[in-house]
This record gives C-alpha cells, sequence and structure tokens, in this order.
C-alpha cells in the first residue's frame, strides 16, 4: 500500500499543476485508507529523493508541495510557448526587492531607499501580480498605505517563508538587482510596466 500512496502522491502532484498541501494529498483518499500525516510526508520527502537527478524537482513553498522543471531547464522548456513571459523594468524590480526585505513599507518609504519616484504603475503592478497587497496604513500623517509580499510571492520564487530570502545587510547604496536572486529570476521575464517611463531603467 506504501507504493499505491506514493503513486496516488505523485500522479496527484503532476496533475494539480499547482501546490498541494499535506492535508490535501491526505483528502485524495477515502475515510479508510487514509494516510495519516506522518506517513504522507514520508512518500514526499521519497519523491524528493527519487527526483534528484531528474530534470524536474518536488519543492516546497508557502501553499504546499508541487513538482516544477529544473531552473537550469527553464530555457528549454520555454520553447514550448510562442508567446514569450512579460518582462519586467529595474523600477518593479527594486520596489519588490525592497517590499520583500523591508516589509511592511509604504510607498514613500520605498521611494526614500531607491531615491526617485515610484510609479503607480508600479505599484499597480504589483498589486495585480498578487505578489504585494496591501496590509494596513502607518499610524502618521496621511496614513500612507502598508506594502508587503504575498503567498503568492513566495510560491512565485519557490519559497516556503520570507527567512529563506537570501540574505541582505542593507538595502540602502546597493544594486539590488544584483543583490538577490529574485531579481534575477524575474529578469529573465521584458518590459517597464505602461506609463512608468520616467522612471529610470
Amino acid at each position: 500500500m506504501n507504493t499505491e500512496i506514493s503513486n496516488i502522491i505523485e500522479a496527484s502532484l503532476f496533475a494539480a499543476g499547482e501546490s498541494l498541501t499535506v492535508n490535501e494529498l491526505q483528502n485524495l483518499f477515502s475515510v479508510e485508507d487514509r494516510p495519516d500525516k506522518r506517513r504522507v510526508k514520508e512518500c514526499l520527502e521519497q519523491l524528493q529523493q527519487d527526483y534528484q537527478e531528474k530534470p524536474i524537482e518536488l519543492i516546497e513553498t508557502a501553499s504546499g508541495f508541487r513538482f516544477q522543471v529544473r531552473t537550469k531547464y527553464a530555457d528549454w522548456v520555454s520553447r514550448l510557448w510562442e508567446e514569450k513571459p512579460v518582462k519586467y523594468g529595474r523600477a518593479l524590480l527594486e520596489t519588490l526587492a525592497i517590499i520583500a526585505y523591508q516589509q511592511p513599507a509604504t510607498r514613500g518609504e520605498i521611494e526614500e531607499i531607491r531615491g526617485v519616484s515610484v510609479s503607480t504603475n508600479v505599484i499597480r503592478t504589483l498589486l495585480e501580480r498578487e505578489w504585494v497587497n496591501v496590509i494596513g496604513h502607518k499610524e502618521v500623517p496621511g496614513k500612507p498605505a502598508l506594502y508587503a509580499t504575498t503567498k503568492e510571492f513566495l510560491d512565485y520564487f519557490s519559497l516556503q517563508t520570507l527567512a529563506e530570502l537570501p540574505p541582505l545587510a542593507t538595502l540602502q547604496n546597493i544594486d539590488i538587482l544584483k543583490a538577490t536572486d529574485i531579481q534575477l529570476k524575474l529578469g529573465e521575464e521584458a518590459v517597464e510596466p505602461e506609463g512608468a517611463t520616467n522612471e529610470e531603467e
């Protein structure tokens, strides 16, 4: 039965196309055949080992477990789709990196670190991608919105928690685009959000 449990979990993760939690994997089984959490986790750990030398890996994100193509094969796999992924400009990448490390952060705080204004379109794009959201307002005059990253942000960058972000001693006077793995991944994806031409590239 252990092999069958593992096979069911493996097949379900492939079919889902998104992260599945341990609870969701448990619920695939009828009550009388349902494995406990320990057994499911053991199967997941074994699957991770089984795929260590494969071009596909099983990773854990903030939303659960999922299969994904290893980064080294991404260029080849991307050729399956005619439509190229959207690229994002430097302003958006820096803004996202600042929010990730400084959160919660106001627009003014982001602008202070970057040294230039932040386009409304940059903030709108981050909100539309659901990589950041407004978690409240700072208790200062004007009550500016406080921005923080989301579970979708963690999932996209294959992170379980913010603690897995690359260490960054300071955001001031640093080339953020070269300092973290976040923008290296995003940098492969091209175009400043429309209307953000007043920002430096």
